[in-house]
């Protein structure tokens, strides 16, 4: 029988609305700033689709769209005035950025408290230290996807594929705090599909389409894919879907899975923020 295919659309969908209730009964809309530096084609497609869904929510958008040429400096400036900008209740500096900027500084100059990508590394150590905090949009999308399918956390075995600070790492974070017993593989691990096979719940985020295939997966697992590539045949993420969904009990689909959870999860991260 082939797996329970998990639905990341109709969940991500299921919490805007009820995130659009929480921002209607708030004093004041939250602000999100989405800030995007040049032109690159697919992060303004992702920078127009996050603005979309805000101000559908109902929260303000405060967006700042930068010229590519833009130094180190000049937007280091605008990240300490939106810090400073009460009306602003959340940050996003979208990345990548074009190459002359250094990244992890800007993205350190971020106020935790209205880091709404969980990315500093203020929000790291909360994280870790399982204080309050702005959590990573996609780790958290997926334990959002496995507590709408009632999949049992408590107790299970969870292996991770991939340690980026993104995903991976936060991901086994996310995981433990939920009473799961949690492995992570990666690139040095010497038989991943020995590791994967003991998995209840298997995230794979390394980075590598189709790398988990049937052989890798127990029987009866839930399985969630975070890889998203364009290849020849398509779209096409870390997991063989076609293969791995007769053998798991549970999956999810690229695109349609964990990728409609990420913009969802920012929104909850802006809502969070605005009552901080």
């Amino acid at each position: 029988m082939s797996a329970t295919v998990i639905d990341g659309k109709a969940v991500a969908r299921t919490v805007r609305e009820r995130l659009a209730r929480e921002v209607a009964e708030l004093p004041e809309p939250p602000g999100l700033a989405t800030v995007l530096v040049g032109d690159d084609p697919a992060s303004a497609i992702y920078v127009s689709s996050k603005r979309k869904q805000c101000a559908q929510a109902g929260m303000r958008d405060l967006h700042q769209h930068l010229p590519g040429d833009i130094s180190q400096a000049k937007l280091a400036v605008i990240i300490d005035h939106l810090n400073a900008d009460p009306a602003v209740t959340g940050i996003l500096l979208q990345l990548p950025l074009p190459e002359h900027l250094d990244a992890a500084e800007l993205v350190a100059r971020i106020d935790p408290d209205k880091d709404v990508d969980g990315l500093t590394t203020i929000s790291a150590g909360r994280l870790a230290q399982g204080g309050p905090g702005l959590r990573p949009c996609t780790p958290s999308g997926v334990i959002e996807l496995l507590d709408a399918y009632e999949i049992p956390i408590e107790g299970a075995h969870a292996v991770v594929v991939g340690r980026s600070e993104l995903v991976g790492k936060p991901q086994a974070q996310l995981l433990l705090q939920r009473n799961a017993t949690v492995t992570i593989c990666h690139s040095r691990t010497r038989d991943v599909d020995a590791e994967c096979r003991r998995a209840d719940i298997l995230v794979a985020a390394a980075g590598i389409p189709r790398l988990v295939g049937a052989s890798a997966v127990k029987p009866g697992a839930t399985v969630i894919d975070v890889g998203i590539h364009r290849t020849d045949s398509g779209l096409c993420g870390d997991v063989d879907f076609d293969a791995v969904r007769e053998v798991a009990g549970a999956i999810t689909p690229v695109p349609g899975g964990v990728g409609p959870m990420t913009i969802a999860m920012l929104l909850k991260n802006t809502v969070t923020a605005a009552r901080t």
